[in-house]
């Protein structure tokens, strides 16, 4: 059962609280076990150069989720960023490229995606703020664009300088009631 299934999610929670209640359900999905899938929140990402006195933990970057698999020698780490979006806040938007988008694209978090938690509004609309946003960045090339993906409808995509893509995974709370 999915999370928006459930119900459980309130459109007054912060991001954080989103993204752990999406853990409880990842943690419970039978193909975790089967592909061989560990998970955690808050995960700190590690960062050359910095002094390593009292205190040092909290300035490092956290990944707000992060799924690990071990395959022989190999262990591959997936990142995801989560962000809330409301289609009437700027600020939302903003927050989404400022302390999403361009963390990926500075390299701040290597592999993963973002994943936007829309609580207000139209979806498409609200991803169309994003943009316009982006616009006024001059930031065109960037815009996030809608594709197919066999694991979740309201898949998005944007490509960064460098050849670098950046995927969106949107999720479309708006039709839970609030708390």
């Amino acid at each position: 059962m999915t999370a928006i299934e459930t119900k459980v999610i309130k459109l007054n929670w912060d991001e954080n609280d989103i993204t752990s209640e999406l853990h409880e359900h990842i943690k419970e999905n039978p193909l975790r076990l089967k592909w061989g899938i560990h998970t955690n929140v808050e995960q700190h990402l590690p960062k050359k150069g910095i002094v390593k006195e009292k205190g040092f933990a909290a300035k490092l970057p956290r990944i707000d989720l992060r799924l690990v698999t071990i395959n022989s020698s190999l262990e591959y780490e997936y990142h995801m960023e989560a962000k809330n979006l409301k289609e009437k806040d700027s600020g939302l938007k903003r927050r989404y490229i400022d302390t999403g988008i361009n963390s990926f694209v500075s390299k701040k978090y290597k592999s993963g995606c973002l994943l936007g938690y829309v609580l207000e509004g139209n979806l498409i609309s609200t991803v169309d703020g994003v943009n316009k946003l982006l616009k006024k960045d001059e930031r065109e090339p960037e815009f996030l664009r809608i594709k197919s993906h066999h694991f979740h409808k309201t898949y998005f995509e944007s490509n960064h300088p460098y050849d670098f893509l950046i995927k969106h995974f949107m999720f479309d709370f708006t039709s839970l009631n609030s708390a």
